[in-house]
């Protein structure tokens, strides 16, 4: 019954049900989504994804993000997942390590663009697709994440057919089957972590759940007990798990407003690491005076970004080593530190060896300690009890919104940014989707 319950919970949830602080929150992850979903609209990644568009000579039916071509709905859903998940620089989940816009934004936007739907459908499909994929995760977290796969996709391809089957008004049966069709499609391996099938995942995750909701629409039959069954998605993909968590004070106890938004592009985990060293940036302004630099952070840190030598951009952000030489030199850890010339620098590559993380177990995920040593000896300390962009330490709406101005900078005009950002915070308000979509286009071929 636990993924019936669920059904019926999505189904049974108005508008209406949900508070205005969650609407808000809701509104600022769109916002976050659909910024970095732009910004990356021209990674390499994305290309060849425009190059097999064409060669398949598929159809023009719903917008890329920050391009002027069109695709199909499926692939276009595909790509604008994947290129909002390119930079690292999403939102998290932190109890999960969850990214949960990723795969639902693209499939809510990508209906609504079609189908003419208007910002309140939209938030209503957004809210439940991600309440659906967070509860998910509760689930079966940490033992699932452990065994190597990768929540944002396996769990996200859930809220990704909640959100779909929504907004094309599936009945439960229907909306039972698309879970069970988006079940058996739950992929993703840590392994491809710092390489391009990483962001790949939470857009083919968003294009698998939309399947699913369009494939049960017509008919398409399933499993309808895909959670909780003997070789289910819980049973099969986590040794440990507790599906009470599926359900657990539903209309209540909102996942949602634990939605984190990064300052750094990279993932959460290192965040903390980055304040500190930031910090003692400030605090000892010659590299070369610096001895060695000593990290203490949870353990997820070194389980998730080890890699002591990076070689690409990508690899750079699933690195201690290198984000910490980058946030110590250069005072930040935006897209611009992770290019593969900033990984390849030689300063860079000399400092990070001053960087020696070491794990403390009872440091939470957000939490961190840098004690600096200089070549004469002495000693600099900074500790970050809570990283910037934590749910105890958010980015305030004026650094969120300047995030989406820096981020879409050189693709959008100024004129663009404003009207988008000034949608977004209205999008109960819009009548339709369409009047959102132009603004993401950019006006010149050219970018």
């Amino acid at each position: 019954m636990i993924t019936r319950n669920l059904v019926n919970n999505c189904l049974n949830t108005k508008y209406e049900d949900i508070p205005q602080e969650v609407i808000l929150h809701a509104k600022k992850s769109i916002l976050n989504w659909m910024g970095v979903a732009i910004g990356a609209a021209y990674h390499p990644s994305v290309e060849m994804l425009i190059s097999l568009k064409n060669d398949l000579q598929s159809s023009e039916q719903v917008s890329i993000l920050g391009r002027r071509e069109k695709a199909d709905l499926l692939l276009s859903t595909l790509i604008n997942g994947m290129s909002s998940h390119i930079f690292d620089y999403d939102d998290t989940h932190l109890d999960t390590i969850h990214h949960p816009s990723g795969p639902v934004a693209p499939v809510c936007f990508a209906l609504a663009e079609k189908f003419n739907l208007s910002g309140k459908q939209v938030l209503r499909a957004f809210i439940l697709g991600v309440e659906a994929e967070l509860r998910i995760s509760n689930a079966v977290c940490p033992s699932h994440y452990d065994l190597g796969w990768h929540i944002t996709s396996t769990a996200g391809v859930f809220g990704a057919a909640v959100a779909a089957g929504i907004l094309l008004e599936l009945d439960e049966e229907q909306m039972l089957n698309a879970l069970g069709l988006a079940g058996t499609q739950a992929f993703g391996l840590r392994e491809m972590f710092g390489t391009m099938t990483k962001p790949f995942h939470p857009g083919k995750a968003a294009e698998n759940g939309l399947l699913a909701a369009l494939l049960a629409q017509k008919g398409f039959t399933s499993s309808k007990q895909v959670l909780e069954a003997k070789r289910g998605f819980a049973n099969v993909t986590a040794p440990e798990h507790d599906l009470e968590q599926v359900n657990i004070n539903w209309g209540t106890q909102w996942e949602t407003l634990k939605n984190a938004f990064k300052p750094y592009a990279c993932g959460i985990v290192l965040h903390p690491a980055i304040d500190a060293c930031i910090a003692l940036g400030k605090q000892v302004s010659d590299p070369s005076q610096v001895k060695e630099i000593e990290i203490s952070v949870n353990p997820y840190v070194l389980e998730l970004t080890a890699k002591p030598e990076p070689k690409t951009g990508l690899e750079g952000k699933f690195s201690i080593f290198h984000t910490g030489a980058m946030a110590f030199l250069e005072g930040d850890a935006s897209e611009e530190q992770y290019q593969d010339a900033k990984v390849l620098d030689p300063k860079t590559l000399a400092f990070r060896t001053k960087i020696k993380p070491v794990v403390n177990e009872s440091f939470e995920e957000d939490e961190a300690l840098a004690k600096l040593t200089t070549v004469d000896g002495k000693v600099y300390e900074y500790k970050v009890e809570h990283a910037t962009g934590s749910i105890e330490n958010p980015m305030t709406d004026e650094a969120l919104c300047n995030k989406f101005r820096k981020v879409v900078k050189g693709i959008l005009g100024s004129d663009s940014t404003e009207a988008i950002i000034a949608k977004l915070y209205d999008l109960d308000s819009v009548a339709n989707i369409n009047e959102v979509i132009p603004y993401c286009t950019p006006q010149t071929a050219t970018v």
